[in-house]
């Protein structure tokens, strides 16, 4: 059995697990993981993870 080191969480980690939990998903990610989720809803939560980043990257860009 191998030993799977902690992967260090990442912004996109955590905006991945924020939507999820928004769209009400977590509980069949805890079933099911991550990979038993449709392309439509791994989709939806890669887009929104891109408008975020985007929307993110735009505040600061105005803050400066």
């Amino acid at each position: 059995m191998k030993n799977k080191k902690k992967k260090k969480e990442t912004l996109e980690d955590k905006l991945k697990y924020e939507i999820a939990e928004e769209l009400g998903l977590m509980d069949k990610i805890a079933k099911v993981g991550w990979g038993g989720l449709t392309a439509k809803e791994s989709g939806k939560i890669g887009g929104l993870i891109t408008v975020r980043k985007r929307d993110m990257k735009e505040k600061k860009k105005n803050k400066d």
